[in-house]
């Protein structure tokens, strides 16, 4: 297990690397940067080299992502080239608001989703099954920005209720603080759950047609014997994994909904920063993501590892 995690902290510290590498020069690649929005069509020539060599701009790349990734090794991303505050501390703040709707809706996904999948499973083929089935294909095809707009909109001419405007921490008001993210994971957690209950389902209706769960009823084993012992144990194994990957996918499609619901997180602060050529909080908010991909991805390895005896073993 320990030669394991050592291979797997290498792989990922070298994942990292070559993420700093293509997140500085990706960047870079999109037309236009700072410079020219700053100087519109009115700046001279001398203004906009005094602003190049202000910003690095006049070096080489290769020159400019080793000074950066110096930086970022000792912790500092930089200072923020519209705003002129220290990235480390944006892309902190905005960070803890998205990882708050990340976790909050990968438990109500995963609180409804995993429940709905068993189920479905079970009854397969049955009618039960289908109208779970027709809940699944729903939250896989709409997209993410309508279902946040029709529960916000239905919501309010319903309810005659809208979200707080100004964002609070849970430290701050907690009631607040909830009210603002109950919309945004709700519209989140839709899609996911209907993505985890597809997953679970297709799990159980695998594990139900295996030879010794077979083997088992036609002993006379009770089905709720047979579904604890065999059919939940092995289903748990992949549940755990594609809960690492629904995580993910929440932290990565996370810019619509914030946007929508107004939400000052990771995904609002990138936006604004690629609209505004501001490569410091782009290539922070885009390491700060990468990184935590791969701490969710080497997570979730670790776990399936001690959940599965057969990796143990190897």
């Amino acid at each position: 297990m320990l030669a394991y995690l050592v291979k797997r902290l290498g792989a990922s510290l070298l994942t990292a690397l070559l993420a700093t590498f293509l997140v500085f020069v990706f960047v870079r690649m999109v037309p236009g940067d700072v410079v020219a929005q700053m100087m519109g069509q009115a700046g001279s020539d001398r203004a906009e080299e005094a602003l190049r060599a202000f910003f690095g701009l006049d070096q080489p790349v290769w020159m400019q992502y080793f000074a950066w990734l110096g930086d970022v090794l000792r912790g500092d991303f930089g200072v923020s080239w519209t705003r002129g505050m220290p990235v480390t501390e944006m892309v902190g703040e905005a960070f803890l608001v998205t990882l708050e709707l990340g976790l909050l809706t990968l438990a109500l996904a995963t609180i409804v989703g995993v429940p709905l999948g068993i189920i479905a499973g079970i009854y397969e083929g049955r009618a039960l099954d289908t109208t779970i089935q027709a809940f699944n294909i729903l939250g896989l095809a709409a997209p993410v920005f309508w279902v946040g707009l029709m529960i916000l909109v239905g919501v309010s001419a319903t309810f005659s209720w809208s979200p707080p405007l100004r964002f609070q921490g849970p430290t701050e008001d907690l009631s607040e603080n909830l009210a603002m993210l109950l919309l945004p994971i709700l519209s989140l957690g839709f899609l996911q759950a209907a993505a985890y209950s597809q997953f679970v389902r297709q799990s159980v209706v695998s594990a139900m047609h295996e030879d010794y769960v077979r083997t088992a009823i036609a002993k006379g084993m009770p089905t709720r014997t047979v579904f604890f012992k065999h059919i939940l144990r092995n289903v748990a194994i992949p549940i755990v994994t594609f809960m690492g990957l629904i995580l993910i996918q929440i932290l990565g499609g996370v810019v619509i909904i914030e946007s929508l619901f107004a939400l000052p997180g990771l995904g609002r602060l990138l936006l604004s920063a690629i609209e505004t050529r501001d490569y410091p909080i782009v290539q922070g908010a885009l390491l700060v993501v990468v990184v935590v991909a791969m701490v969710v991805n080497l997570v979730v390895d670790l776990v399936y590892h001690l959940l599965d005896p057969r990796l143990r073993i190897s």
